[in-house]
């Protein structure tokens, strides 16, 4: 194994693949400091105020001079970003090459036309009082059937009642997503009787759905309320016992993203892998759900770049100034991120986060 990689040719900046020591000579530098994993080290003697280059993209400024095998950071690195937005420039996007050949993956069909990757039994709690009778239900019921174990989702949550306009129509617009999530090949739905959530708005919003497959009650309403609802979990599992795997296109996909513990390496490893394997999902039409705003500042016009007309792109630039302007408008700087846990293995900058 390599003890450095650099990872553009034009970055000024190497990466430890390993904790390397002050005095060691690599691909022909001494270094000037102790270099833990993932952090980075001088390539060349550069001034203070240098806009450093990795990944191929500016990074932040140096805030001292810096020598030739010097350890690069906090304390001589500091971020390009402020509140002030840039002026972002639409470029065409070349498109992504299509796939050489029509690739499946096996899945489960749904009425309305989404594609499941499991078929699991969810409980969708209307509110958060009876998270306990949903979580019940479920123990009860894998008495009878215990290789299930993995496969009911109890979506416990705490909230539903005493919420009011906004905040009850996201919450029940929340619920009604999970609930009709397409991972879910049967949903129960369980209200209480007394919770802002009426059960019956609940249900009339979700409309259309699937009525064979979403079954709903209100404790309340039932005298034994874990009896009765391990009785609709079972007519919900007899629809979905015997259902098997079909092979579907890749565009019937929906790919979710979600920031995991990233360090130094996280953009050698599994975030390109990642990245490859979105750019082959989107060139055979299916989608990717890229999340964490803040996490695209300082890397944003990387992004535009990469829009596939001139609409989307201004689409994504009032995402990010809109995202940039609520941090403005509460006194918060936008690149505060990111963590101590980011640092410790070697991230510097939002920008070299992003």
């Amino acid at each position: 194994m390599n003890d450095v990689t650099q990872i553009n040719p034009n970055d000024d900046v190497l990466i430890a693949l390993r904790d390397c020591h002050k005095g060691e000579v690599i691909e022909g530098i001494t270094l000037l400091n102790d270099v833990k994993q993932g952090h980075k080290i001088a390539l060349h003697d550069m001034a203070k105020g240098h806009a450093l280059i990795k990944y191929g993209n500016v990074i932040g400024f140096l805030s001292k001079d810096v020598k030739k095998g010097e350890w690069i950071h906090s304390h001589n690195l500091v971020t390009s970003l402020n509140t002030a937005n840039p002026q972002y420039v639409y470029q065409k996007s070349v498109p992504l090459p299509p796939e050489p050949e029509e690739r499946t993956f096996l899945g489960y069909p749904r009425k309305d036309g989404r594609v499941g990757t499991r078929n699991d039994l969810f409980i969708v709690p209307t509110v958060g009082c009876v998270n306990g009778s949903c979580t019940l239900i479920k123990a009860t019921f894998l008495k009878s059937h215990p290789k299930l174990a993995g496969h009911i989702q109890v979506l416990i949550h705490p909230y539903g009642c005493s919420q009011l306009g906004d905040d009850l129509s996201t919450t029940q617009r929340l619920l009604i997503g999970l609930a009709k999530n397409p991972n879910a090949g049967a949903t129960l739905v369980v209200g209480l009787g007394c919770e802002n959530n009426r059960l019956s708005s609940f249900m009339s919003a979700m409309e259309p759905y699937d009525h064979d497959r979403v079954l709903s009650y209100q404790c309340q309403d039932v005298e034994d309320d874990i009896a009765y609802g391990v009785s609709l979990l079972e007519k919900l599992y007899e629809k979905i016992k015997d259902e098997r795997r079909l092979a579907c296109p890749l565009s019937d996909i929906t790919l979710g993203l979600k920031c995991g513990g990233s360090d130094g390496l996280s953009g050698l490893t599994a975030n390109p892998l990642v990245g490859l394997l979105s750019d082959a999902l989107g060139a055979s039409g299916a989608k990717v759900a890229l999340t964490e705003v803040p996490e695209m500042f300082g890397a944003e016009q990387a992004l535009m770049n990469r829009a596939s007309d001139e609409k989307t792109f201004e689409k994504t630039v009032r995402l990010i100034e809109t995202f940039k302007a609520y941090y403005a408008k509460n006194g918060q700087p936008c690149y505060e991120n990111p963590s101590p846990g980011n640092k410790d293995g070697g991230i510097t900058t939002l920008e070299e986060k992003s």
